[in-house]
């Protein structure tokens, strides 16, 4: 089974895009991040014309996750258990989408970008993901295998940005968000993409200052898997070159390969 993971930043103008990459790519399963749009707004139709499923969360023009499924999609849940909310009043976000396709559970996720070091969504950011940990450690528990997929807005390593110099003061690299994703590892995930790409393979890249021509992108976007998942994982790529040309999405889709169990 192939299971991927993209944020399209906006579904609505990336849906021919994506609409040919399934056909491509083969793949079972796709969570998908930042798909901007309501419920209303979202083309299943699109999805279903060529055999999916769709679970999607959408509450607004902003953020949205959703898992579309050629095998089967089951026990949907729109958001986890104590999931911090923003803004003011403080309100849900639709951030997370959990659904069982063939057997293994997955979540859709799009962690707060966080902004800046200083920024009150930092703080935000910090607390959803120390929920996101104690939810790890508690579905790690049950033992069944399951994956957390998405868009992390965190490169937890060094060789995961073009330049550390120029990320130094700037969020996605600062100790507290690097810990905070070790603290999601140590829950009881591993990081099942990287054993099978090289270092300094990014899946995100700006739209400005030609980022993506000068190689100057970021490693974002990440399939953690429990351990009875780890084990079934035979290969993995992220596909750079869905980044280019006319209407790319600025990040690049990441598949695993999944052995029956």
């Amino acid at each position: 089974m192939r299971i991927a993971t993209w944020n399209v930043n906006s579904i609505r103008s990336r849906i021919d895009r994506v609409e040919a990459w399934l056909q491509r790519s083969e793949v079972d399963v796709l969570a998908i991040q930042e798909t901007k749009s309501r419920e209303d707004q979202f083309p299943f139709d699109r999805f279903e014309a060529l055999g999916y499923e769709v679970a999607h969360h959408g509450l607004s023009q902003w953020n949205g996750v959703a898992i579309a499924s050629r095998v089967g999609i089951e026990d949907v849940s729109r958001g986890f258990p104590d999931m911090p909310h923003w803004g003011e009043p403080a309100a849900e976000e639709a951030r997370a989408i959990g659904a069982t396709c063939a057997g293994i559970r997955l979540w859709s996720l799009y962690v707060p970008n966080g902004r800046h070091i200083s920024d009150p969504h930092m703080h935000y950011k910090l607390a959803w993901l120390e929920q996101l940990r104690v939810q790890t450690a508690a579905w790690a528990a049950e033992g069944a295998p399951f994956a957390l997929m998405g868009d992390w807005n965190i490169a937890p390593q060094d060789e995961d940005v073009w330049s550390m110099e120029y990320y130094l003061d700037k969020s996605h690299v600062s100790p507290p968000e690097r810990a905070a994703f070790q603290a999601v590892l140590d829950a009881g995930v591993v990081d099942v993409v990287r054993p099978h790409t090289e270092p300094g393979t990014f899946t995100y890249w700006d739209y400005q200052r030609l980022a993506f021509q000068k190689r100057r992108g970021m490693r974002i976007d990440f399939i953690l898997a429990s351990q009875a998942l780890a084990e079934r994982v035979r290969g993995a790529a992220i596909d750079r070159e869905e980044r280019k040309g006319k209407g790319a999405s600025d990040h690049a889709p990441v598949v695993i390969e999944v052995a029956d169990a």
